[in-house]
């Protein structure tokens, strides 16, 4: 098993990189996170963002699998197909889609209690895509929560009505004006319908028994490294594991079984929502970053806060994840500056840190900067590594030797052809 997860705080490019590159595979896993993902794709001129769908959907002859570490609403995915199947009907999305029992399900009164605390002064507001997911794994956590497989237990309906009666009394205690619960109630359970399409499985025994059988297997993460619940920067991080260990968790496959693990990084930083970002540009450079990029939230079309590529918190995601191979995305971005910067260090109380840790306050932190010589050209043409401009080419080895890691993928544009294997 492979594993292919982001190296910062999300929107690096997995996406894209996974279509590529899951031709190569017979499964693609999702092993975290739920429709807070938004993993854009280009296809055929056009670009359409995945939620929970496994990158690999388009390739003919792969089996995708929504594991059991991930949480699934069915109101979403329901748009989601729907969606899909008209930006490409020749996809058989039942056919090439399989749901673990064992991944828990995502209510529409999680949604809103989501929204309610995103609102209130009493809570902390972490700027989440207010789809639920967090509330889905705390009660996944707290034992209260509904999975898959309970879709065909005779009383199914039962508990569900039980649990949303529940929670929307509470949200109506708090003053929430909120839709109808007898129209939460016949949404879902349309959706519900919908789903029953899709084949259910023993998601563990499944892949299992496909490695065992030689069958190759590309796990696939959602969010990334920075977001972990336990590794990120808290409190503003996501509610799943989002690193490599989270894969064999996420998806019941031994450790022993891995092998490459890609790490995707910009070759500047992204981050949507509120939390520590020790490189953010404020300037007009931060702005003309964000339009030559395009960094809005797939998912959300939020404006995306920009900085320099930070190599502290870059080398900080290789270490916990052992990556043994990196993908670089959006250097084209970069193309037309005169220079570029890499953040090398923090001062932090007069002290140098190398490498991130999670208990600083953002304050706190002075990135040091080492600037470069930027590149002219533009190489969103370019499809051989020997010919990528000189400085470049020095950008690009000085992040091997400090991340001790090849850089073995070049993304040149967000085309799906536009990225170059280096050798």
């Amino acid at each position: 098993m492979d594993i292919v997860l982001g190296l910062q705080w999300g929107d690096e490019g997995k996406g894209k990189f996974i279509d590529l590159i899951s031709q190569n595979y017979d499964i693609v896993a999702r092993f975290n996170g739920g429709a807070n993902a938004g993993h854009s794709i280009e296809r055929y001129g056009k670009r359409i963002t995945l939620k929970s769908l496994p990158s690999g959907i388009f390739m003919k002859g792969v089996q995708n699998v929504i594991g059991t570490g991930m949480v699934l609403d069915p109101v979403n995915f329901k748009k989601e197909v729907l969606n899909l199947r008209s930006f490409d009907e020749t996809i058989q999305v039942e056919k090439h889609v399989s749901i673990s029992k064992k991944a828990h399900l995502v209510l529409p009164t999680h949604q809103l209690m989501d929204v309610f605390m995103e609102e209130n002064s009493s809570y902390t507001a972490i700027g989440t895509t207010r789809n639920g997911i967090g509330q889905a794994y705390a009660n996944k956590i707290l034992r209260q929560n509904l999975r898959v497989g309970d879709i065909l237990s005779p009383d199914f309906t039962d508990r569900i009505i039980h649990i949303l009666e529940r929670d929307y009394n509470q949200l109506l205690s708090y003053g929430q004006i909120l839709p109808s619960l007898e129209k939460l109630c016949e949404d879902f359970f349309d959706a519900v319908e919908f789903l029953k399409r899709f084949e259910f499985i023993e998601a563990e025994i499944f892949l299992n028994n496909s490695l065992s059988e030689g069958k190759t297997m590309l796990a696939e993460g959602a969010q990334a490294t920075l977001l972990d619940i336990d590794h990120g920067t808290y409190p503003y991080v996501t509610s799943s594991t989002t690193l490599a260990a989270g894969a064999c968790s996420g998806l019941g496959i031994s450790p022993k079984k891995v092998g490459e693990i890609y790490g995707v990084a910009k070759a500047y930083c992204t981050r949507v929502g509120n939390g520590i970002f020790p490189t953010e540009i404020f300037n007009d450079l931060g702005e003309e970053i964000r339009q030559k990029g395009n960094e809005f939230g797939s998912n959300t079309g939020r404006p995306r806060r920009i900085g320099w590529l930070d190599l502290p918190a870059l080398k900080y995601a290789v270490m916990i994840n052992g990556v043994t191979q990196l993908v670089l995305t959006k250097a084209d971005v970069l193309s037309g500056f005169e220079s570029v910067a890499v953040c090398t260090h923090y001062e932090i109380q007069n002290q140098q840190i190398s490498v991130m840790h999670g208990l600083f306050i953002d304050d706190e932190v002075q990135p040091v900067l080492q600037w470069m010589k930027g590149w002219d050209e533009d190489i969103s043409n370019y499809d051989d590594a020997s010919s990528l401009p000189e400085q470049l080419k020095n950008y690009l080895s000085f992040l091997e030797k400090e991340l001790k890691i090849p850089v073995s993928y070049l993304s040149t544009g967000p085309g799906r052809e536009q990225i170059i294997k280096m050798d």
